[in-house]
């Protein structure tokens, strides 16, 4: 059974390489350094987010959703990327997970799973399924969760700026 309480941002979450921590603005400027590499965005619905004043407006939306995480090597305390959670619904006891990124130093090894097995394990002691919402052309996200056994479930359309733009929607059930 399921918690009654669901804290989206507990004081850490952490494994032998990965920590997350809560997302604070003082964390902006170093993020921003992860965040401005363009090919990070190349494949994302918002291309532009390396623009400084773009990220800004991401990162203010982080800070304000109380459920954002700066992701930590945790080897050498280097800052990775963040990620949150978000839409929070206790009725249909489900969160959904996203708003990922990772510096391109981090792609292709253990670190974007061990993020999402993190945040969907502690999730799951409160929930009994994630959801996640990818861009229709981002081909790196799509494969990541459904490498971690979520399955596409709808497309929606998801409103940036007042422009609607197709998502594909993930869900990944808790196992009883």
């Amino acid at each position: 059974m399921t918690t009654p309480y669901f804290n989206l941002q507990p004081d850490f979450l952490e494994d032998e390489i990965t920590k997350l921590v809560p997302l604070k603005e003082s964390d902006f400027e170093e993020l921003y350094k992860v965040a401005s590499d363009p090919l990070i965005w190349e494949q994302h619905p918002i291309k532009d987010r390396y623009k400084r004043d773009v990220f800004q407006s991401f990162f203010e939306t982080a800070i304000n959703s109380k459920g954002s995480f700066l992701i930590l090597d945790k080897k050498t305390n280097e800052i990775m990327g963040t990620t949150r959670y978000y839409d929070y619904n206790p009725e249909k006891s489900s969160v959904a997970i996203g708003y990922t990124f990772i510096a391109r130093k981090y792609w292709g090894g253990p670190y974007n799973n061990s993020t999402k097995k993190l945040l969907i394990d502690y999730a799951f002691q409160h929930v009994d399924s994630v959801l996640f919402h990818i861009g229709v052309e981002n081909f790196r996200s799509q494969k990541a969760v459904s490498k971690l056994g979520a399955e596409k479930i709808n497309t929606i359309l998801v409103t940036h700026n007042g422009v609607s733009i197709p998502h594909f929607e993930y869900q990944l059930l808790k196992k009883l």
